[in-house]
């Protein structure tokens, strides 16, 4: 399958907060037909353009398509914005490129992080993300995940992730793939804020999963994974 498709186009898993990259594993593993990366985004600085910056570092010249979920969608966007040359396109899993500064929820998030440690912010800040029909066993594993990570790297992350630029002017202005996928259940952002995004988009493109959350990939494995091949396929023959 793979010898339809461009030599040296990479895909790239960019994670959400507060998880690594262990959260795409399925998709390295069985979806993608190009060769994948999912690196982990904490310790790579105090911003998403220094955390962009280190992905292509690591990436180095090869053409890429970039998936986000989360903040990672927000660094996707800055991968593209930065090099939008190599970025072949982008898809965004439960995130938007607009931003409006919020910075009372970035100072209780980070209390609540530092006061009570990862337990309780997991409890208080992410698990309600999931939809309430969710199998528990899928909250139970990304759970693990994330008490694995420090509450130091999960702070920078939370700082990064409300520190971020605005980038709806550069979306509007794109004129590559962006496909966006967000879940029925979501709020943060919404569907109609996520649908708004790719109808101003050039060429972007809405999918709406339902019964599901913010981390549609892990809620509903299979309609995501389904959609996933099928945007790679239409970047690729872009």
């Amino acid at each position: 399958m793979c010898s339809a498709y461009s030599a040296g186009v990479r895909v790239v898993f960019l994670h959400a907060l507060p998880l690594d990259g262990r959260m795409w594993a399925r998709q390295v593993a069985n979806v993608s037909p190009l060769p994948c990366v999912a690196p982990d985004l904490y310790g790579l600085g105090g911003s998403l353009d220094e955390w962009a910056d280190a992905v292509i570092d690591e990436i180095g010249d090869d053409e890429v398509i970039v998936v986000g979920c989360s903040i990672g969608g927000s660094c996707a966007l800055h991968i593209a914005e930065l090099r939008p040359h190599q970025t072949a396109g982008v898809v965004l899993v439960g995130a938007k490129a607009g931003h409006r500064p919020e910075r009372g929820l970035c100072r209780d998030a980070v209390a609540l992080l530092d006061g009570a440690g990862m337990e309780a912010a997991w409890s208080t800040l992410w698990a309600p993300l999931f939809s309430t029909g969710c199998d528990p066993a899928i909250v139970d594993a990304a759970r693990s995940i994330a008490l694995e990570q420090t509450t130091s790297d999960v702070v920078a992350g939370v700082r990064a992730f409300h520190g971020r630029r605005d980038l709806s002017g550069f979306i509007r202005s794109w004129d590559k793939p962006v496909v966006i996928i967000g879940g029925g259940d979501d709020r943060t952002p919404s569907s109609e804020t996520l649908m708004a995004e790719a109808k101003a988009a050039p060429h972007g493109v809405f999918h709406l999963v339902h019964g599901c959350g913010h981390y549609v990939n892990l809620e509903q494995p299979d309609e995501f994974d389904r959609l996933l091949r099928t945007a790679i396929e239409s970047i690729v023959d872009f």
